[in-house]
């Protein structure tokens, strides 16, 4: 219980009187300071009891005394203590009269108590306090890391809110709430999604104040370095004391421990899933799954995907990379599921993901696809669904779709939608543009010249399958000018048509140019 002028007044060997402001004792005391200046304002902090026999003081003059008074309350001080049967034998009426007006209590302290008394009984009173703050701090930790061992981390929240007279809630690193207390706390939680997405931005540590002062809410960030796991929200209707500072601070460090694997465990679960990984793309999936045991077993036992994503650029080199941006969603989207999942970097820009086809992670894959390129900073390929045995296949199909994804400038491409789908898409490249715009370039400057019209009779005959007299007709000429015609194309390009590799090509060449000429 803090210090109070009222536990002064009622420390029987001062011998205070209170001679104004009686209903302000509850006034908290920080320090007991001892000034005769006319105006010590510039030497106060607030909170103080200030100790004057009014030596350079007219303490009969109202006026005067009015002005000191207001300027002393203007500067928090919480009272002042003054000194009988020294300057003044009794208590001029002046200074009451101003102390009654400002309401600031003003003590009588007789000519036998010294100021070092009062002085010595306000340090002794405060050091008890803090002593009595920092045991119920320690206490707050015992009990809060015997909650974090036996219970977890909702047990640490519930008993945090307890200590604070408050409430309180965890973040995870994607910002969403997965642990409040009391019950009621969670919805005032969830409506600070926006502060805690602006505390995730900073790197931790990283620390807030949001709400007024009926409810004031602390926000800590949970993490090392750059990296942010979590986020803690402590709601209080006033600043912390000393003991609940102590109970939050084991809080953090605390529910930091169980949110941040040590470096040394999250390196060597990353060779593991690399092992187990590099086993099922070399057709042992037996080893794998030995390898694997109870940390990954049950994903190698049912229909998985793989996912293969790769680092765009960041625009902002002070923001965490794309990647790991990607990689703690995934892990928070399994973890939220119960899921396992398999991530292995390779190097800093790819991420290789195996995970459970139709379940959290797939999910949270195909909401980060949703995504604009530029503002996701990744390319994401992702596999049909399929077991332990045709695993290198799917790692292929992923390569295969995360290609197109570039090409596309699209955040995600899924390989169903490959297969499925038509294969023109995929003549946009502009390499081959370029092997098209070569091969029918001498037939363009042909026709440029006003000397037939080898293209169009090239595509009639092609979407005619080599009927010469459908592809005529189409055209609107004899058959015999039309094969008249292709023989121009066989000189021109040096290559028979008979050759259905020929025909093949051309057919593409001319789906990829279109109707446009090559450029010159």
């Amino acid at each position: 219980m803090p210090l109070t002028l009222a536990s002064l007044v009622q420390h029987s060997a001062l011998k205070l009187t209170v001679r104004a402001g009686e209903d302000r004792l509850d006034t908290p005391v920080r320090w007991a300071h001892v000034s005769e200046l006319a105006d010590p304002v510039p030497y106060m902090e607030g909170g103080e009891l200030l100790l004057t026999t009014a030596m350079t003081l007219d303490a009969e003059n109202g006026e005067a005394m009015r002005r000191y008074v207001r300027r002393l309350a203007g500067a928090g001080v919480v009272g002042v203590g003054f000194a009988v049967g020294v300057n003044y034998d009794a208590l001029p009426q002046a200074l009451l009269d101003a102390a009654l007006e400002e309401d600031l209590p003003l003590l009588e302290v007789p000519r036998r108590t010294p100021f070092l008394a009062i002085s010595k009984a306000v340090s002794a009173a405060l050091a008890a306090d803090q002593y009595r703050a920092v045991t119920a701090g320690f206490e707050a930790q015992r009990e809060l890391t015997r909650a974090a061992l036996a219970e977890g981390p909702d047990a640490v929240v519930a008993r945090l809110a307890a200590h604070v007279d408050g409430w309180a809630a965890l973040y995870d690193a994607s910002g969403a709430v997965v642990a409040a207390a009391p019950d009621w706390a969670a919805r005032r939680a969830a409506r600070l999604a926006p502060d805690v997405q602006r505390l995730r931005e900073r790197a931790a540590p990283a620390t807030a104040v949001v709400g007024g002062t009926d409810d004031r809410v602390e926000l800590q960030s949970l993490g090392t370095g750059r990296r942010v796991r979590g986020a803690l929200a402590v709601g209080t209707g006033a600043p912390l004391g000393t003991a609940e500072r102590y109970a939050v601070h084991s809080a953090i460090a605390l529910l930091t421990l169980t949110t941040e694997r040590s470096r040394s465990l999250q390196a060597a679960e990353q060779r593991l899933g690399a092992a187990v990984l590099r086993m099922l793309l070399a057709g042992q999936p037996d080893h794998a799954r030995t390898v694997a045991g109870e940390l990954y077993g049950g994903l190698l036992d049912a229909p998985f995907r793989l996912v293969v994503a790769e680092a765009g650029s960041d625009p902002d080199p002070s923001a965490e990379p794309s990647l790991a941006v990607l990689g703690d969603t995934l892990e928070t989207a399994a973890a939220r599921a119960g899921e396992a999942v398999l991530a292995v970097p390779e190097g800093d820009d790819r991420l290789v993901v195996l995970a459970a086809d139709g379940g959290a992670v797939v999910a949270a894959c195909e909401a980060y696809g949703e995504k604009d390129a530029e503002e996701a900073g990744a390319f994401l390929g992702l596999s049909a669904p399929t077991g332990p045995i045709a695993a290198a296949g799917a790692y292929k199909q992923a390569e295969q779709a995360l290609s197109v994804a570039r090409r596309r400038g699209r955040t995600l491409v899924e390989h169903e939608e490959l297969a499925a789908g038509s294969l023109l898409p995929l003549l946009a490249d502009d390499a081959v543009r370029a092997f098209a715009d070569g091969m029918l370039r001498a037939l363009y400057e042909h026709d440029a010249t006003g000397r037939g019209d080898l293209v169009a009779s090239l595509r009639a005959w092609l979407s005619r399958h080599g009927q010469w007299d459908a592809a005529a007709a189409d055209l609107g000429v004899h058959r015999h000018t039309l094969r008249y015609r292709m023989r121009r194309v066989e000189e021109i390009l040096g290559r028979s048509l008979d050759d259905p590799d020929v025909r093949m090509e051309l057919w593409l060449a001319l789906k990829a140019t279109g109707d446009r000429p090559p450029s010159p």
